[in-house]
């Protein structure tokens, strides 16, 4: 038997130069993230997560005091919501974007009404007493902690990151909420529909 040496490897590394195939479940699909709550929205009323049930959202946990990250975030993630709204508004009516408060403290309903309502009109603004922010954030994976004081006040030292929550309330994916709104619209699409 007359083999060349190496003749094995060409199906290899012809496996090797293809493109990648993407994956076809949601890179979060079956992360214990999330779970359910109640909280208070910016209209001073009680909502809970089964209120949002059947609808796509974006779960974001943040302070409406940051100096610089927060509301870049939360505007980019508006940005990208609305791109979606002129490529595709049959879905993105389906999506609800969600701010939930890191600062209990400060972060009233009457503060979070002023703060949502500058980046989306859909936009939910969550609050709670202590207790209820902390079970939340526990549920999300989201650190956070009281920072130390400034001149001003102080600053909340938390983990950011924006969840696209399934209908149902599963996780399906990070959005890069620090990156280009069509970014994050493109990473929406490729997850709700």
């Amino acid at each position: 038997m007359n083999v060349r040496p190496f003749t094995w490897l060409a199906p290899l590394a012809l496996l090797a130069c293809s493109p990648a195939q993407s994956p076809v479940s949601p890179p979060l699909e079956g992360a214990r993230i999330g779970g359910p709550f109640t909280l208070v929205d910016q209209d001073g009323k009680r909502l809970s997560d089964s209120a949002l049930a059947g609808r796509y959202r974006i779960m974001y946990f943040g302070y409406t005091f940051c100096p610089d990250v927060c509301p870049v975030d939360v505007q980019n993630l508006a940005a990208g919501l609305k791109l979606l709204e002129q490529s595709d508004p049959a879905l993105a009516k389906e999506i609800v974007p969600v701010f939930i408060t890191v600062d209990p403290e400060r972060d009233t309903p009457a503060v979070l009404k002023q703060f949502v309502s500058a980046f989306h009109p859909r936009m939910i603004g969550l609050t709670g007493t202590p207790e209820e922010i902390s079970k939340v954030a526990k549920e999300f994976a989201i650190f956070y902690q009281r920072g130390k004081g400034t001149t001003g006040g102080y600053l909340m030292d938390h983990s950011r990151q924006a969840y696209l929550m399934s209908p149902e309330g599963k996780p399906l994916a990070l959005l890069p909420q620090d990156g280009a709104p069509q970014a994050i619209a493109d990473e929406i699409k490729r997850w709700a529909e």
